[in-house]
């Protein structure tokens, strides 16, 4: 149990400052791997387009997939409801501050809006069903 417990507190942090690594410093990320790409006789990745972060893109819309799979599936753990609460709600506060903060585009709103709207109809339905604590 507790080699399982430290390494969950490893990924934490690591996933927590790489996360703050993508949203603050994004560019720099792909630059460095590019800038390291030729020691390994590999070419650089596009800045723009189809690059790493439509990866990772899509792997958080299979995540919240998933997520909302095995709420339908097993409707009485609360751990699911509470995980699609939290990644629908981050992203939708990160969409908004965007909006605000770097550029009015349509579709920082939109994510904002929905991502929030299914958020919060998440959290709402999860406390109906007693999945999320009140």
């Amino acid at each position: 149990m507790r080699t399982y417990r430290f390494f969950a507190l490893v990924c934490m942090l690591i996933f927590a400052a790489v996360g703050l690594l993508f949203l603050l410093i994004p560019d720099q990320v792909l630059g460095l791997f590019n800038s390291l790409s030729a020691a390994f006789g590999l070419p650089e990745s596009p800045a723009t387009g189809w690059n790493f972060y439509l990866i990772l893109a899509a792997g958080y819309m299979y995540m919240v997939t998933v997520l909302a799979f095995l709420m339908y599936r097993h409707p009485e753990n609360k751990y699911f409801a509470q995980l699609l609460v939290h990644a629908k709600i981050a992203s939708s506060l990160l969409s908004l501050a965007f909006f605000f903060l770097h550029a009015h585009y349509l579709i920082y709103l939109a994510n904002g809006m929905i991502d929030g709207l299914i958020g919060v109809t998440a959290l709402i339905l999860s406390r109906k069903t007693g999945a999320f604590p009140q």
